[in-house]
């Protein structure tokens, strides 16, 4: 049984308080990722699998879906593991630390950060994502990429995602792990940890 993406990010890819724009302009109803027939979309049954470097990644992202935070306060047990690998006690935003704790555990030494905008260094930036990339999505409220998933899958104009510090309504400071779909005007940079490490 698969699972059902919830909340559409439209828009001009600002996102602002919660980043949710109007589903209606990309075509989705509200609340709900629908394929162009009009289905649910499936994150199990939807998402190809991926071989590799890029596969072990995204094997250990999308096990994590499911994982919820304890109180609603940014802990638990797991989400205390993803930011006690970068350094960082609970409660604390852990977006960033998820990605690294992910990558870690694929046996990459590096990012290691809980700080969002460090996952984006010059030499990592790319402009086509490719699944396992790192996306950030900028908060013009914050002037920074302040909140950052895995690259799943790319279909056409949307991305299947992996995010945590997320929920359904696509927030920054959500109650766990997710798997979302998300459209690719909403991300400000891409970034390659897989090739070249």
């Amino acid at each position: 049984m698969g699972i059902v993406l919830f909340g559409a990010i439209g828009g001009l890819g600002m996102c602002g308080s919660g980043g949710v724009g109007d589903p209606s302009e990309v075509g989705m109803t509200k609340g709900v990722g629908m394929t162009k027939g009009g289905e649910p979309l499936s994150v199990a049954s939807d998402i190809s699998p991926q071989r590799g470097e890029r596969g072990r990644v995204l094997s250990i992202a999308r096990a994590e879906v499911g994982v919820r935070e304890l109180t609603g306060r940014n802990d638990g047990k797991r989400i205390a593991e993803y930011l006690l690998y970068t350094g960082i006690k609970v409660p604390a935003a852990y977006c960033a630390s998820y990605i690294s704790w992910c990558f870690g555990k694929a046996g990459y030494d590096r990012p290691r950060t809980a700080w969002s905008p460090a996952m984006f260094p010059a030499s990592r930036i790319v402009k086509e994502p490719k699944p396992a990339d790192v996306f950030g999505v900028w908060f013009p409220e914050l002037g920074r990429i302040a909140h950052v998933g895995l690259v799943a899958e790319i279909k056409g104009d949307w991305l299947v995602s992996y995010e945590a510090n997320s929920n359904n309504s696509g927030s920054r400071n959500g109650d766990g792990v997710y798997a979302r779909m998300r459209h690719k005007r909403t991300v400000y940079k891409y970034a390659d940890w897989v090739s070249g490490q």
